[in-house]
């Protein structure tokens, strides 16, 4: 598995880094209030574990899979909402969490999505961004950082199911997603 990385872009180490100035941004922000923090499946789910554990305000959980891809590689502008959330967002804080934001698509209409129904405010963190990929204006409150149009797994990230559980976010190397 590690002979298909490229390189290593971000140590465990780094990554924590990263986490903990997220989480501390999000605890300034939300002090004295509650947060729904909405888990975007699969990929986001090993930032969003550590995110959590890091927060001091009052936070519940619940879970969402979306995509706005169909079956190719461009968006389709359309939102297809394989899992909802369980919980009633009417007049809450809610915090999309997502591991990595690429087009902006999926994120910009999920945040459309909690507005409508009456979220009181609707923030979205991400370890990483790709703004060269951004295909739409969305603003991004909490970011671990910046990262070039490279394809990165590990921490959850992934490529057909595989290189999730790594500890580290690594480049992948072309000859293996070519």
């Amino acid at each position: 598995m590690h002979n298909d990385i490229k390189e290593i872009l971000f140590t465990k180490q780094e990554i924590d880094m990263m986490v903990h100035k997220i989480a501390s941004q999000i605890n300034e922000d939300f002090k004295g209030e509650e947060l729904i923090a909405v888990i975007i499946l699969k990929g986001s789910m090993i930032f969003a574990a550590d995110l959590i554990r890091c927060l001091t305000v009052n936070v519940k959980l619940d879970f969402m899979q979306a995509s706005s891809y169909g079956s190719g590689t461009t968006s389709s502008g359309v939102i297809n909402i394989k899992k909802d959330i369980d919980t009633d967002i009417k007049g809450k804080n809610v915090l999309l969490i997502e591991d990595i934001i690429d087009s902006g698509n999926t994120l910009n209409l999920l945040k459309q999505e909690m507005q409508s129904r009456g979220a009181k405010t609707v923030k979205i963190a991400s370890l990483l961004s790709k703004p060269d990929r951004r295909v739409v204006d969305i603003e991004v409150e909490y970011i671990g950082t910046d990262i070039l149009d490279e394809f990165v797994v590990g921490y959850g990230l992934d490529m057909d199911e595989k290189y999730r559980q790594m500890d580290y976010i690594g480049i992948l190397k072309p000859e293996i997603y070519m």
